[in-house]
């Protein structure tokens, strides 16, 4: 795909490992629960950088908490450099903000990279 022009941007989802909303958070403050979300998110893109996706095409992960023994953080100019270099982009832990609602993947995406001119 990258040797087509397209660019891969993937936002990565932790609800396998926890959900906010669940019974698991019963008695939780709603910061605590968020963060918890977000880590399941990192938790679930730690595998994937380094590690060539089929086809060869490499990946890199970034996250809006700073983690950086386990993923890099995010930021904008990076994302926008692995892009172009043809590396699949992989996004976790939603916004960094706790409380704030989840937006939809895609709209979480496109506010990360896009517009560049």
């Amino acid at each position: 795909m990258s040797r087509l022009g397209v660019e891969i941007g993937i936002v990565i989802g932790g609800g396998n490992i926890f959900r906010g909303v669940a019974p698991g958070a019963a008695g939780m403050d709603r910061a605590t629960a968020d963060y918890m979300g977000m880590l399941a998110t990192v938790m679930n893109c730690a595998r994937a950088p380094g590690r060539d996706a089929p086809g060869g095409i490499s990946s890199r992960a970034l996250s809006a908490l700073n983690i950086e023994q386990v993923v890099e953080p995010y930021i904008r100019g990076k994302a926008i450099r692995y892009l172009e270099e043809g590396k699949i982009v992989i996004f976790a832990a939603g916004t960094g903000n706790p409380s704030s609602r989840p937006t939809p993947p895609q709209r979480c995406a496109a506010a990360r990279w896009a517009p560049r001119s």
